[in-house]
């Protein structure tokens, strides 16, 4: 951006009472997801830019993202692990140490 560009973007925005200039960037969404997040934005009566304004404002005061982010506590599993532990449990139960899934819920819904 040039400098009248920027001498111009910093006046427009002024006229709006906002002194900071602006940046234009650009975001990779699924659709869904942003066609369902920009009906809700406007039933709050915020448009998705605001509402991207609103989040990066407070990444600055949090300095941080402004909620938490956890791992799950049940990690994913890729098919390979998946088959190996269902394997492992076909050979558990195939040895007689698995026990019936009845008794398993039972004593699980017990607890």
């Amino acid at each position: 951006m040039s400098e009248v560009d920027n001498a111009y973007q910093m006046v427009y925005n002024s006229k709006k009472g906002d002194f900071m200039p602006k940046v234009q960037t650009s975001l990779r969404l699924e659709e869904e997801t942003f066609l369902e997040a920009r009906e809700i934005l406007k039933s709050l009566g915020m448009n998705f830019t605001e509402a991207v304004n609103v989040f990066a404002s407070m990444v600055v005061q949090e300095k941080g993202l402004p909620f938490d982010v956890k791992a799950s506590e049940y990690p994913s599993l890729s098919y390979e692990e998946a088959q190996e532990k269902v394997q492992r449990s076909i050979t558990k139960i195939g040895e007689g140490k698995g026990i019936p899934a009845d008794t398993f819920f039972a004593e699980l819904l017990a607890k």
